[in-house]
């Protein structure tokens, strides 16, 4: 969410960076709700002090013009109500701005390529995809799933399972030992105020899965991503400065209904319903936000540098960025059935900008003000076993187990 002074005093220039975004900004509307309603503040304020006059008074004549003035006053203040609910659905909807470092451009051709690790498998077969390699001992049982559940689930078994839970193991590993993120096993249901204060909703309210409670005043969502729950950890608090940064490291599953991906990826674990993912957070003061960003992305880097998988960062533009984010690399692992590359990350920072919908501060030399926040997947695991099942396939079918993973694993060589 976006400071409302700095709107009202910079319109046109929230009007182009917005315009960057892909978001065409009503400044007209903007400026039309907040007259309105800064003026119905100012109007029950004026009779709220007019009434507090009267009511110091001991003439009795006045009790009657008191009365009239609540009257007023109730008035006003149901108007006011409707009115900053209208100013509300307006800013609330208004993503964030990108930072300077960000490419300008509509969508993902516009995106930068940063770098690139490894060097692509030739190999002396044709590559099988990790359904065909799952499909060989049933082990990616896609038909049972969807006889569960319908489409877009898998069910693992034997050591493909094994091995999902060995590269979840491994990366948290990887992210406690090494980068000091602090682990945390959270609810995986939340109430509606945390789903807002990370921006998912009300913009993508089609793709969350709401749970329905019996008798509950506040509605309920499965999460989308760890990230939602890891960052309203600090929401309405005020952190002391000695405590940050904050780094937190999740291993859950999350819910999507991909409802904007219709025909996109309807075979195979690419883009699943439910799914497993490594999610890495931090809360910092704003300024260290995008060296924060490097050090996470550095992270999410290692595990991949660590499998030997090869992968490209890219640079996202201004229009292919998430909503909430101010700068977002992404990280692609390169599939040898597809002969491309992959996304398997997201590390973005948000600036201040959940932390005004979180109502997140710390106490700085200057007061209290809103912190930074970051996140990016440290990965998606249901990615990476893909990844790790077709870059380390052999030609008689059987799968190598990369070295970082075979303690995990038994010290089993294959599968």
């Amino acid at each position: 969410m976006h400071n409302i002074k700095d709107l009202r005093k910079n319109l046109s220039t929230f009007k182009k960076k917005l315009l960057d975004r892909n978001f065409d900004f009503n400044t007209d509307l903007f400026k039309s709700l907040d007259d309105k309603n800064r003026k119905l503040i100012s109007e029950k304020e004026k009779l709220e002090q007019k009434k507090g006059v009267l009511s110091k008074s001991k003439d009795r004549s006045n009790f009657e013009k008191s009365k009239k003035i609540s009257e007023e006053i109730s008035k006003l203040s149901h108007e006011q109500l409707i009115a900053q609910s209208e100013f509300n659905k307006l800013m609330h909807i208004l993503p964030n701005i990108a930072h300077t470092d960000v490419p300008i451009g509509k969508n993902e051709k516009s995106n930068k390529l940063i770098y690139k690790f490894g060097k692509i498998k030739e190999f002396n077969f044709k590559p099988r995809s990790h359904i065909e390699i799952g499909s060989k001992s049933n082990d990616i049982d896609f038909d049972t799933a969807t006889k569960l559940s319908g489409s877009r689930f898998v069910i693992l078994k034997n050591n493909i399972a094994k091995l999902e839970r060995a590269l979840i193991n491994f990366m948290l590993d990887i992210h406690t030992n090494e980068f000091n993120y602090v682990e945390i096993s959270p609810p995986l249901i939340v109430n509606e105020d945390v789903m807002f204060g990370t921006g998912q909703l009300p913009k993508f309210e089609e793709d969350q899965f709401e749970i329905k409670f019996e008798n509950s005043d506040q509605r309920k969502f499965l999460i989308p991503t760890a990230e939602v729950v890891l960052t309203n950890i600090v929401r309405n608090s005020l952190i002391n400065i000695d405590g940050l940064p904050k780094r937190f490291v999740a291993s859950t599953p999350c819910f999507r209904k991909e409802a904007g991906s219709y025909g996109k990826d309807t075979k195979g674990m690419i883009r699943q319903h439910q799914f497993y993912k490594v999610e890495l957070v931090s809360i910092v003061e704003p300024k260290n936000c995008i060296t924060e960003l490097d050090r996470m992305l550095n992270c999410a880097k290692t595990i991949l540098e660590k499998l030997e998988i090869p992968y490209q960062v890219l640079l996202l533009s201004t229009g292919d960025m998430g909503f909430s984010a101010e700068k977002t690399y992404d990280i692609e692992a390169w599939i040898p059935s597809e002969n491309k590359y992959r996304e398997i990350s997201s590390c973005s920072s948000c600036g201040t900008f959940q932390a005004r919908r979180m109502g997140a501060k710390y106490k700085s030399q200057n007061g209290n003000e809103f912190i930074g926040t970051l996140n990016g997947s440290g990965l998606a695991v249901g990615r990476l076993l893909i990844a790790v099942l077709e870059n380390n396939q052999n030609k008689d079918g059987s799968i190598t187990i990369p070295n970082v993973l075979k303690k995990y694993m038994n010290n089993l060589d294959k599968i």
